[in-house]
């Protein structure tokens, strides 16, 4: 793995973690509607999704296309980790086959 899908991969783990903080804002009540889209948390979500943007478009300059989108589906298995360890959600067995199966897929598309 070189750098460059190594900054692909990482970008995930940002932009999982963004969509955990934007759950989290949209679970907490606010005092108008006003609110609901400009606190710290809703602000910080939108800022690192444009972070992992840049980050995106920098590493596709040098990495295949076709590695891309493959590398980005690790988004959704770290979206059911982190909402596993920092929200105590459960998930269901569906979510967790399914999660089997974008590694798996990621596993055979890679080898």
């Amino acid at each position: 793995m070189n750098k460059y899908m190594a900054i692909l991969f990482i970008a995930t783990i940002f932009s999982a973690s963004s969509q955990v903080l934007l759950k989290v804002s949209a679970k907490e009540e606010h005092k108008s509607w006003i609110h609901e889209y400009l606190n710290w948390k809703v602000i910080l979500a939108y800022g690192i999704f444009f972070g992992v943007l840049l980050a995106n478009t920098y590493a596709y300059t040098k990495v295949e296309l076709k590695y891309g989108p493959v590398i980005d589906t690790f988004t959704y298995v770290f979206v059911m980790l982190f909402s596993f360890i920092l929200l105590r959600e459960k998930f269901t067995k569906g979510q967790l086959i399914g999660n089997l199966i974008i590694i798996a897929g990621v596993l055979i598309y890679t080898l």
